[in-house]
């Protein structure tokens, strides 16, 4: 199956506007099989707007705003990635984890094991502001070290050019686009960057 794992160097870093852009510009399948807190799932479907069958609901959908190890326990639930298995869709699957690459989900495992178990290729999303140059670069020695594709990097909101640089030369990643800080998000406000840059992700991502 032909598809992405989008992660993150760490929280609210912009991996689901990132997937709902990539999802949208390819006409993908959308999926994150756990979520916690708001809606991912709900939000994804209504920034890109494409038909009902695009999005796959979350295995595990928590209502705390904690990692997902905690928010299960809230709730008395153990995360258990035996039983994860990826939808079939003849599109392009556009798989979003939670948190970055050592979120844990339950006592032993996080959502590496989740990437690695999957086997997709792996698009990075960074901040292009102070610090991404050490959290980028350690998530990507990370997931080298455990024999995962990286497809790519994608960086999110503000973006320092020398950094770009950095991450690029240092860490010897394809750097596959930019989202810029938007000053609120909206269907329309995807969709108006999608039409200026879709063929950019495309081509980007082939």
């Amino acid at each position: 199956m032909k598809g992405f794992f989008v992660t993150g160097t760490d929280t609210s870093v912009g991996k689901t506007l990132t997937a709902s852009a990539i999802t949208l510009a390819l006409k993908g399948t959308y999926w994150k099989p756990v979520e916690s807190g708001d809606s991912d799932y709900a939000q994804v479907k209504e920034w890109v707007g494409l038909p009902s069958e695009h999005f796959v609901p979350p295995m595990y959908a928590l209502k705390a705003s904690l990692s997902p190890d905690q928010a299960a326990q809230q709730e008395n639930i153990r995360i258990d990635t035996r039983t994860f298995k990826m939808p079939q869709t003849s599109n392009t699957l556009i798989v979003e984890g939670a948190g970055g690459i050592f979120t844990p989900l339950n006592e032993t495992e996080c959502m590496i094991d989740v990437i690695k178990k999957f086997g997709l290729p792996v698009i990075v999303v960074s901040r292009g502001t102070l610090g991404t140059i050490n959290h980028s670069l350690m998530t990507i020695e990370i997931l080298r070290q455990r024999n995962i594709e990286i497809k790519g990097i994608v960086f999110s909101g503000e973006l320092n050019p020398d950094n770009q640089v950095a991450i690029q030369q240092k860490g010897k990643v394809k750097i596959l686009f930019h989202l810029p800080q938007f000053n609120s998000v909206t269907q329309n406000t995807l969709h108006a960057w999608n039409e200026l840059h879709q063929q950019a992700v495309i081509e980007a991502l082939t």
